[in-house]
């Protein structure tokens, strides 16, 4: 097998491609890729403990710290208390965050039309399709 037909090298150029596409689309905010992802989730869903929105990112508890460090640093988020369970944080957009919380999801619904642009409806469904199965959903 050729190098260039090996799935793990074919699967890195594309989340490369992907990432790539997806930083330029929402570097006019001043965030991150990833930074983006994570707003884009509390959009989505507000007032969130931490842990619930690592499942729903998929992203570690370190990482995670991290990103939100960040953006709490740049007041787009903030931490509480979880009045439900003391040892619970709630992740929470701030109101400078919402806003642009609701302009990075308007994107990512144009750059996800955008991206996948090459593939009609049914190639689209089957691709997001076979993603998850081999990410084991």
């Amino acid at each position: 097998m050729k190098v260039e037909d090996c799935i793990f090298f074919q699967l890195a150029k594309t989340s490369q491609a992907a990432t790539r596409f997806w930083g330029q689309k929402v570097a006019p905010f001043n965030v991150t890729a990833v930074q983006a992802m994570v707003l884009n989730f509390l959009s989505d869903e507000d007032e969130v403990t931490s842990r619930h929105l690592g499942e729903r990112t998929r992203l570690d508890s370190a990482t995670l710290t991290g990103i939100l460090d960040r953006l709490e640093g740049m007041k787009l988020v903030e931490r509480k208390p979880n009045p439900e369970d003391r040892r619970a944080i709630l992740v929470c957009l701030t109101k400078k965050g919402k806003p642009l919380a609701a302009k990075i999801h308007k994107a990512a619904e144009v750059a996800n039309r955008e991206f996948l642009s090459v593939l009609n409806t049914k190639d689209e469904v089957q691709l997001r399709s076979l993603l998850g199965r081999v990410r084991g959903e």
